[in-house]
């Protein structure tokens, strides 16, 4: 395992120069406590949700979709989300304009109770990943995955990096990095390389200052076709509250009730 200060060495020179490789950086930076803190909890579900259906699913469709999705499910509102009806889930199945599969959407009520589980302790899900140690990153998935819905694996990494949590994720060039420098010998396959990558990256972080999200995407970067597999820029966004959009949208009207809402259609618009 070399020196993390030549692997960002190899990253700048693929990317063009240090320049460039900091601006790339800075576009996908990780989040302060305080901005994570600031998540108003139904963007956190909401954010959950979309990772969940992203699994399986081709990620454009998904996003041109989240719009109805934000209004099938009540905008997110963990409350609202977490008493879904039977009625209510039955009419989200019947739903075209979002993608109905069933296991999934019942995930975003098991999910919601689980944020209200969160808040109750904290005061916020979204303190809760705040606060939450960033060199026990192997325990904030372990908690996703045996609390939360469906959020195991890449599904809980590219949640967190979603909302800003200082993260590594485990495929592409980040993966192929990690074998080169002795980190791993194959692609990771349980909680021991796992483990390896976490003692890695803590190491790199020691030694460069930077945080996980930077040193996860240096190592993707340092890599022929760079980046591959790693969300940059355009995959990390929080949506916009469905009240925020409905003060800023003319004409995307307001709340609906639990059954309208679930058949409610509204023209796909692409996230993030």
């Amino acid at each position: 395992m070399r020196p993390f200060g030549e692997i960002t060495e190899l990253a700048a020179e693929r990317a063009g120069g240090i320049d460039r490789l900091e601006d790339s950086l800075l576009k996908s930076r990780a989040s302060s406590p305080t901005e994570i803190a600031a998540i108003p909890d139904d963007r956190i579900l909401s954010e959950m949700s979309r990772r969940v259906f992203h699994a399986g699913f081709s990620w454009k469709v998904v996003d041109a979709k989240w719009e109805a999705f934000e209004v099938g499910f009540f905008g997110f509102d963990p409350n609202a989300c977490a008493a879904m009806s039977e009625e209510t889930f039955d009419a989200l199945l019947k739903n075209k304009a979002i993608i109905r599969n069933g296991a999934k959407v019942r995930s975003v009520a098991l999910n919601a109770r689980f944020v209200l589980d969160l808040a109750a302790t904290h005061g916020s899900a979204s303190r809760a990943f705040a606060d939450w140690p960033d060199t026990d990153y192997l325990g904030l998935l372990n908690l996703l995955k045996k609390r939360a819905s469906r959020l195991g694996g890449q599904a809980a990494m590219r949640f967190l990096r979603s909302i800003g949590k200082s993260s590594f994720i485990t495929t592409g060039g980040g993966v192929a990095a990690l074998i080169r420098e002795g980190v791993l010998d194959k692609a990771p396959s349980g909680v021991r390389d796992l483990q390896a990558i976490q003692d890695a990256f803590g190491d790199w972080q020691s030694e460069s200052g930077r945080d996980f999200t930077a040193i996860s995407r240096i190592l993707a970067m340092s890599v022929a076709g760079a980046d591959a597999g790693e969300p940059g820029p355009s995959s990390v966004y929080i949506t916009p509250s469905l009240t925020q959009r409905q003060r800023e949208t003319p004409g995307l009207g307001g709340r609906q009730d639990a059954g309208a809402q679930a058949d409610s259609t509204l023209a796909p618009q692409a996230g993030g």
